[in-house]
């Protein structure tokens, strides 16, 4: 799969300790980014599972994912999309190993930027080429958490 745009895809780990090149090293199932807002942090919470947060600043490092994973990501605003996918997000899947381990996206996003609504979702799936498995707008409501819940439960199945 092509590194995404904006950022070195130079990052490899062969030869070195993953604790040392990343900030850590995570297991779950669910990874996800949420800006200062945090409704997707908050989204994310009402799952109740497993999930691992990326950084909130690209000057931290990145996080390691070691098993297959669901990356559920706010977009971003910018005119006609630009800059849609958060630059953090960007760092973590130009490591080689995060990229392979992608099994599906759920996008966050605020129906008032019309077309751009989840875009930064529509943008991993496709150029990661792993299923979009969900939308929702900013924290979600309590259906949209009962669907995700059990759209995981199918999709580890």
């Amino acid at each position: 799969m092509p590194a995404l745009a904006a950022l070195d895809a130079t990052e490899s780990t062969a030869g070195s300790s993953p604790a040392g090149e990343y900030g850590s090293v995570t297991g779950s199932s669910l990874i996800y980014f949420s800006s200062v807002s945090d409704n997707t942090h908050r989204f994310v919470a009402k799952l109740g599972r497993d999930a691992a947060r990326l950084p909130l600043y690209t000057s931290e490092p990145t996080l390691l994912a070691t098993r297959p994973f669901v990356l559920v990501l706010p977009t971003y605003g910018g005119e006609k999309g630009q800059g849609a996918v958060p630059r953090q997000v960007i760092k973590f899947l130009n490591v080689a190993q995060n990229r392979s381990l992608l099994r599906g996206v759920i996008g966050a996003g605020n129906t008032n930027f019309g077309e751009t609504y989840c875009l930064a979702a529509d943008i991993i799936a496709a150029k990661c080429q792993v299923p979009l498995l969900y939308r929702f707008e900013l924290m979600g409501t309590s259906d949209d958490v009962d669907r995700v819940i059990q759209g995981l439960d199918k999709f580890w199945t």
